[in-house]
C-alpha cells in the first residue's frame, strides 16, 4: 500500500459515522437542513440495504421534517397506483396489490419487500389523524409511452367525451406499433413510418390549456387527477421523442430521460406548491442518476443527469446521498428482459472507492461532504466508482460497471455498506442459490 492511500484511509477513518440503525442518520437529518430535495441514490438496482437505508431516511424526512412526497425512478401510471393506495384511493387492498403495476422488466425495482413495507408504512402515516399532511408516492421515468395515452384517454373520457375522441385520434399514429415502443422508435427514427412528434405535443398542449377547475368542483381529488393526467401527456410527448432517438447514440436518449425526469420533478414540486405552499421531496434513483453528472467522466462524454439539473436549477436547494459496496450478492439480470438472478458481486477494483472504504476500519459507515473538517474533499482524488443496473456482467465488470469520478463533488454524502445482499422480489423469480464467478473468471488463470 502507497504512503497516499495510508494516508487517505487515514483521513476517511477520522472522518466516518459509523451507521448502526436508524438513530445514526442524525448527521443527515442536521446537514439536509432546509433543503427542498434530497436524492437518495443506490450503487445498484437489486442490493437489500440501499433500498433498506434509503427507506429509513424518507421515514424520517416524512415524519420529521415534513416531506410530502417520494418520487422514484419509476413509471408515471404505476407509481400513481401506489399514490392511489397510500392516500386511501383506488381498489388496491394491500401494498402488493398496489405494486402490481410494476409488471414489465425488471419489475422487482419496485415490486420487493423493502418497497412493499414502506408503501404500507406510508399509508399508515397518512391515515393517522395526527399526522399534519400526506406523503405521496410518484414517478419520474418516461418508458411508459402506451399506457400513459391510455390514462391520458382514460381520463378525458371521464370529463370530456369530444377531448377523449381528439386525444384518441392523435395518438391512433401508435396503434400501426401495438405495444411496442422500440418499434415506433425504429420506424420513425429511420423515416421508415411518419412521425407523432406533432399530435403527442398537440395533444400536452390541448390538455394545458384546461384548468382542473373547468372540470371538477372537487377540488383537492380534481387537482390531483388532472395533474396525473397532465403527467401523462408530457410522458408520452418525451417517450415520443426518445424512442425515436434511440438509434441516434447513448448520450441523446440519456440526456432525454434524464430532462424529462427533471421536468416532472420540477412539476410535481410546483404541484405541491400550490398545495402545501412549500414543497419538499425525496427522489429515489440509481447513484448514476443522482450524483452530479459533472463530477463524474459521465459528464465528460456530454451526458447530464437529474442531480446535476436539481443543482443547477435550485442552487443550494439540494441534498444528495451515494451509496458504496465492496463485495455481497445482487439481484440483477445477464441480460436486457432475462429472469433475475442472485449474483455474486466481485469485491471491488483497486483503485476504486469501493477497495478504499473496504480498507477503513467499521463496515457501515456515512461520510459528509459537506462537514468537510478532515481535508476530507483533499484526500478523496478521483477514483473508479462502481454502479450496477439491472444487468451484471462481471465478466466485463471493469468496462460494464466502472466510470471515474469525484466523489465529493458528486454528491453531498455518501453511505458505504461494506457486503451486501440481494434484494428479496415479492415474487421469487431470483434463483434460490448463488451465482458464483471463479475469481480468475475470465481469463481462467
Amino acid at each position: 500500500m502507497s504512503n497516499t492511500e495510508q494516508n487517505q484511509i487515514e483521513i476517511v477513518n477520522r472522518s466516518i459515522s459509523v451507521l448502526r440503525g436508524s438513530q445514526d442518520y442524525e448527521r443527515f437529518l442536521d446537514a439536509i437542513g432546509d433543503a427542498h430535495f434530497v436524492l437518495i441514490g443506490e450503487a445498484s438496482h437489486g442490493t437489500h440495504e440501499f433500498y433498506k437505508h434509503r427507506a429509513e431516511i424518507t421515514k424520517r424526512l416524512i415524519v420529521e421534517k415534513g416531506f410530502q412526497a417520494v418520487a422514484a425512478e419509476a413509471d408515471w401510471p404505476d407509481a400513481h397506483r401506489v399514490n392511489q393506495y397510500v392516500r386511501g384511493r383506488g381498489k388496491n387492498k394491500s401494498p402488493e396489490d398496489a405494486l402490481s403495476g410494476f409488471g414489465r422488466f425488471p419489475s422487482w425495482m419496485w415490486r420487493n419487500e423493502v418497497v412493499a413495507d414502506f408503501t404500507g408504512w406510508l399509508r399508515n402515516f397518512n391515515q393517522d389523524p395526527a399526522r399534519k399532511h400526506e406523503a405521496g408516492f410518484y414517478g419520474l421515468d418516461l418508458y411508459s409511452l402506451n399506457r400513459s395515452r391510455a390514462e391520458v384517454v382514460r381520463y378525458l373520457e371521464r370529463v370530456d367525451a369530444p377531448a377523449a375522441k381528439r386525444a384518441r385520434e392523435r395518438y391512433a399514429c401508435f396503434d400501426h406499433f401495438g405495444e411496442d415502443e422500440q418499434a415506433y422508435g425504429y420506424a420513425a427514427g429511420l423515416g421508415v413510418s411518419e412521425s407523432c412528434e406533432q399530435e403527442v405535443i398537440a395533444q400536452l398542449a390541448d390538455l394545458q390549456r384546461r384548468t382542473y377547475e373547468d372540470m371538477h368542483r372537487d377540488a383537492q381529488i380534481a387537482e390531483e387527477d388532472f395533474f396525473s393526467a397532465e403527467q401523462n401527456a408530457r410522458l408520452v410527448r418525451n417517450a415520443e421523442e426518445y424512442y425515436r432517438s434511440m438509434f441516434s447514440g447513448r448520450v441523446s436518449t440519456w440526456n432525454l430521460r434524464d430532462r424529462h425526469m427533471a421536468e416532472t420533478l420540477h412539476a410535481l414540486s410546483a404541484h405541491l406548491d400550490r398545495r402545501y405552499g412549500r414543497s419538499r421531496i425525496v427522489v429515489w434513483a440509481h447513484n448514476s442518476h443522482l450524483g452530479d453528472a459533472r463530477a463524474t467522466s459521465m459528464g465528460r462524454r456530454g451526458e447530464y443527469n437529474l442531480g446535476q439539473l436539481v443543482r443547477e436549477r435550485y442552487p443550494g436547494g439540494s441534498f444528495s446521498i451515494g451509496f458504496t459496496t465492496y463485495s455481497g450478492t445482487v439481484t440483477a439480470a445477464h441480460d436486457w428482459g432475462d429472469d433475475p438472478l442472485v449474483m455474486q458481486v466481485r469485491p471491488g477494483l483497486p483503485g476504486s472507492y469501493e477497495a478504499l472504504f473496504h480498507a477503513v476500519e467499521s463496515d457501515t459507515f456515512s461520510l459528509l461532504f459537506r462537514e468537510d473538517a478532515t481535508n476530507l474533499r483533499d484526500a478523496l482524488e478521483e477514483k473508479l466508482e462502481r454502479a450496477i443496473g439491472v444487468v451484471y456482467r462481471p465478466a466485463t465488470e471493469r468496462v460494464s460497471h466502472y466510470f471515474h469520478a469525484l466523489l465529493p463533488d458528486q454528491f453531498d454524502a455518501v453511505i458505504h455498506v461494506d457486503r451486501t445482499h440481494a434484494l428479496r422480489p415479492l415474487e421469487q423469480h431470483a434463483e434460490p442459490h448463488i451465482e458464483e464467478v471463479p475469481e480468475t473468471f475470465p481469463w481462467g488463470v
